[in-house]
């Protein structure tokens, strides 16, 4: 059964979503990120995905404090990301109750840092961040697009231990319109041992349903719930 992971996306501690990654799209959900979170706990939801869009777009940690009251307040298993670029944003991280990060940029510009960080914490602890603009690699909050293909730059890392990957298709990040199931069957199939995350475009209990069917390990969404999309009392068969 694929895993359900909602999003709490942070901007000025606050719960906030992006469309295609713009950030002048800002919209504001809830001003208390908690309040969010208890909510998605309520509903036997057992995993969250915290991303701080500041901290994606500064190179640092800014949203720890918002991070660490969610994990205080909560048992969820939280991943969290945005903005994690040394050693010491982990430690900031694992210690503000984070039980994974996810390496996106760094990833990108510095691989022998995020597999320095699979050998001393585990590959259990640290997520690849696949976001990907028409197959290509894109890094700092989405504004820049690389020329590293999508699937090599992914075998790449799970051939040197890397096991989960969160992979964004950017073009439907936001848009409501439905994930890309045969961008994620075509991962798959060339890596079928990994455990691949599906992230952007969600828009329906039947998008889930497809992504559970092509065999992905979970889902990510945010938007879709807050704009009533999904009912949480749908996703109890889920969980």
């Amino acid at each position: 059964m694929i895993e359900l992971i909602p999003a709490i996306d942070l901007i000025d501690g606050k719960c906030v979503r992006l469309t295609q990654g713009d950030y002048g799209s800002k919209k504001i959900y809830n001003e208390n990120p908690v309040e969010v979170a208890l909510m998605f706990e309520d509903y036997g939801i057992r995993r969250l995905h915290v991303v701080d869009l500041d901290g994606a777009r500064e190179g640092r940690l800014v949203n720890y404090r918002t991070l660490e009251r969610i994990a205080s307040r909560t048992s969820l298993i939280i991943d969290f990301g945005g903005g994690v670029q040394r050693e010491s944003d982990l430690e900031i991280a694992f210690e503000s109750g984070a039980q994974m990060i996810t390496a996106g940029s760094v990833a990108v510009k510095e691989p022998e840092t995020v597999l320095a960080w699979v050998k001393q914490f585990g590959s259990d602890k640290i997520i690849l961040g696949a976001d990907a603009y028409d197959k290509k690699i894109a890094i700092h909050g989405w504004k820049e697009t690389t020329d590293k293909e999508l699937i090599p730059f992914i075998q790449g890392y799970y051939d040197q231990g890397i096991t989960q990957v969160i992979c964004t298709d950017i073009r439907k990040d936001g848009m409501l319109e439905g994930p890309s199931v045969a961008l994620y069957r075509e991962i798959k199939e060339a890596i079928p041992m990994l455990r691949l995350i599906a992230s952007g475009g969600v828009s329906s209990i039947a998008d889930i349903e497809a992504l559970d069917e092509a065999g992905l390990h979970g889902v990510i969404f945010g938007k879709a719930l807050y704009e009533g999309k999904i009912r949480l009392k749908e996703l109890v068969r889920f969980t």
